[in-house]
């Protein structure tokens, strides 16, 4: 089920969503350090994450799906997000650079349909980053974070969405090691659980950070034509017969004066 926009807004106004803006966009920063001169889309409730590339990017705009609802962003300057049909975005093909997914792929009914359109829309050299809870992951065990609601994903389950829809995976990340409590002591050592769960490459993060690169040149399935027969006419011989008969019908010729 899709969480309302009203729901993820005030999580993330909470203490314990802005650490968890602060890590993600600290591994989302680690694969892109700028987007500078780049179209960037983002599709979900991607603005807690976008204030990375609005300022350097050439353009920037989020996409948020009807079923969850739209807020205005930015606040105080012309708006950037809008409501969209996230099957049927309101893009030409190739028309951006990147694609940031948040609180997106986990809650779509149909998440090959919206990847496929995400592929039409990338330009063929764009990058694809994804932030999808971890099923092994602690967050998702617990409904009071935006993180547990949804499907949740293991590392094969993505590659294989990923692959079924012509995209590569070419570099992973997690973030959110620390438990989803909003307590002070938690929350100041959340840097601290960042750091050890990921030298250790610890299981229990609660998102994944995937990026991925788009196939220009997807498999095609081969159907075979189908061969249409076409009945090729058989000469027809005259009975020996009919010919004489036709033969003595036809009128003697008259001589010629000389």
């Amino acid at each position: 089920m899709t969480l309302d926009v009203i729901d993820l807004r005030d999580f993330y106004s909470r203490r314990l969503g802005i650490v968890a803006r602060r890590l993600i966009n600290r591994g989302i920063h680690a694969h892109w350090p700028d987007a500078e001169g780049q179209r960037v889309l983002g599709l979900g409730y991607p603005t807690p994450y976008l204030g990375l590339f609005r300022e350097n990017s050439e353009r920037c705009i989020a996409f948020m799906p009807a079923a969850q609802g739209v807020l205005k962003w930015p606040t105080a300057k012309p708006a950037l997000a809008t409501l969209v049909d996230e099957f049927s975005l309101p893009l030409p093909d190739a028309a951006v650079d990147r694609i940031i997914l948040v609180h997106a792929l986990e809650m779509s009914d149909d998440p090959e349909g919206l990847l496929r359109e995400m592929w039409r829309v990338l330009a063929p050299s764009g990058r694809l980053m994804a932030v999808i809870p971890n099923r092994r992951g602690v967050w998702t065990r617990t409904d009071n974070t935006p993180f547990g609601h949804g499907r949740p994903y293991s590392r094969s389950q993505i590659t294989q969405l990923l692959r079924q829809t012509w995209f590569t995976p070419t570099a992973w990340s997690e973030a959110l090691f620390m438990p989803p409590f909003g307590v002070g002591w938690f929350l100041r050592s959340a840097m601290a659980w960042e750091r050890v769960g990921a030298a250790m490459a610890l299981p229990f993060a609660g998102v994944h950070i995937v990026e991925a690169t788009k196939q220009v040149y997807r498999a095609i399935p081969a159907h075979r034509e189908r061969t249409r027969l076409i009945p090729a006419l058989q000469p027809v011989l005259v009975p020996s017969s009919l010919q004489r008969d036709d033969e003595a019908e036809l009128p003697e010729p008259k001589p010629q004066a000389r």
